[in-house]
């Protein structure tokens, strides 16, 4: 009996025991497992702040502060940064909260460690080594927006052709980049303008040598004209080629308020338009004038060119026209002759380039004068043919026209001398008839 107790005791600790070592093996796996994630988590985190700093110092990314109740925190201590916080139009500018509570305002504040642009959307601050800590900026600031730290703001855009022609016009499409990302926020069209410049290259070879800069219009993110959506982060520049043809150099330039940034672009060739518009005037308005358009196929499709133009004659009256798709090098075109004057072409080209580019262009406006013909007759001594009318001044032009005036007086004298006359003759026929009947009436009775 007493074995079989001991029996119960020792199975007892013995199972004491593996409850103790499960719960021990457990709370190992716990511990190991919570430590691992603690010691992940803080590995994470300090990748994080890594990242943050080596972005701060200069690795050309983005960055978006996020920030509550207008609040934002700057983790790590930095050499230089740059603020753009949007704003309630024509409000005034905001004022920054420092961790340790002092204000920077735009009337005070110290000009060695910072610069401030304030417009009438937006303010632009750079900071010189920021206080690390939260800050807090304080202003109508527009809600959803969000606190941008500039780096380096570059713009993207795509090749122009290589070869371009006068009177041309081409749509370019940019992109903005603060760092490797793209800037999508809608408020910041109202921070910077775009601009395109073209340089002459002064290459001798070409007649833009030692031409002045070109200022093209600059881009817009508006919805308007070229620009597709309004805000969406996508600059879009209308460019008229309008100018002497040549060799250029497109420059864009990003203008910031406390920076500028270019691009320099390949050259490009600007060529002479590839048509030529001329006219076989007609000197007759029984026959109507003739335009001939001449197509250069050096650098374009003869046959993929299309015209859309107008005629403007001389009492202003328009007439459009339109010519279509045709072989060969020359198109003509009759304008009917409707009277002297000054007659106006104006004509938009659509083709095809070459190597497969579309192109628009609009030639400069081609115009000529028809002068009014004088009547004038000539003889050669033949029976058939009047004598030459002598040219006389306008002191003999006015003696022969009085002399006219006097002749025809006397002429209408003549006429109304035998009126009188006649009248008189027939009233003295009319009496003497009158009177022979008379007497001859007398004698009967």
């Amino acid at each position: 009996m007493e074995i079989n107790n001991l029996i119960v005791e020792e199975r007892k600790k013995v199972g004491l025991l593996i409850k103790i070592e499960r719960f021990c093996a457990l709370f190992f796996m716990f511990y190991c497992f919570n430590f691992f994630a603690f010691a992940n988590s803080f590995s994470s985190t300090n990748i994080e702040e890594q990242t943050e700093i080596k972005f701060y110092q200069g690795d050309n990314k983005i960055n978006q502060v996020p920030y509550f109740d207008n609040r934002f925190r700057i983790d790590a201590e930095l050499d230089e940064i740059t603020l753009i916080f949007y704003r309630t139009r024509g409000s005034k500018p905001i004022i920054l909260v420092q961790p340790d509570g002092a204000k920077i305002k735009i009337d005070s504040y110290n000009e060695n460690k910072v610069q401030w642009h304030d417009d009438r959307t937006f303010d632009m601050i750079k900071i010189q080594k920021p206080m690390p800590g939260p800050w807090q900026a304080i202003g109508e600031i527009l809600p959803n927006s969000q606190i941008l730290v500039v780096s380096d703001i570059t713009i993207e855009v795509s090749p122009l052709p290589s070869i371009i022609f006068v009177g041309e016009t081409l749509k370019v499409v940019g992109k903005l980049f603060n760092g490797n990302k793209g800037i999508d926020t809608p408020y910041f069209r109202e921070v910077i303008q775009l601009d395109v410049n073209f340089f002459s290259t002064n290459n001798a070879k070409y007649k833009n040598f030692n031409s002045d800069r070109v200022v093209m219009n600059s881009f817009r993110d508006d919805g308007r004209d070229l620009d597709e959506y309004s805000g969406d982060g996508s600059f879009t520049g209308e460019f008229v080629f309008d100018f002497v043809e040549g060799e250029w150099q497109p420059v864009y330039v990003v203008n910031l308020p406390m920076a500028t940034r270019k691009l320099n672009q390949t050259p490009i060739i600007l060529e002479k338009a590839p048509v030529a518009i001329n006219v076989e005037q007609s000197d007759k308005e029984m026959y109507p004038h003739k335009m001939v358009l001449d197509i250069d196929p050096k650098y374009v499709v003869p046959e993929s060119l299309v015209f859309q133009g107008k005629v403007t004659f001389p009492d202003k009256q328009v007439e459009p026209f339109s010519i279509m798709e045709e072989l060969g090098t020359k198109r003509i075109k009759e304008i009917e002759f409707t009277e002297a004057g000054m007659y106006r072409i104006n004509l938009g080209v659509f083709g095809e380039t070459v190597d497969g580019r579309e192109f628009r262009l609009v030639l400069k406006e081609y115009s000529f004068d028809i002068k009014a013909v004088e009547p004038t007759i000539i003889g050669n001594g033949t029976d058939n043919e009047l004598p030459a009318m002598p040219i006389i001044s306008s002191e003999e032009t006015l003696a022969l026209a009085l002399l006219d005036i006097k002749t025809a007086q006397e002429e209408k004298n003549k006429e109304t001398m035998i009126i009188i006359a006649a009248v008189n003759l027939v009233i003295l026929i009319s009496l003497v008839v009158f009177f022979i009947l008379r007497r001859r009436k007398l004698k009967k009775q």
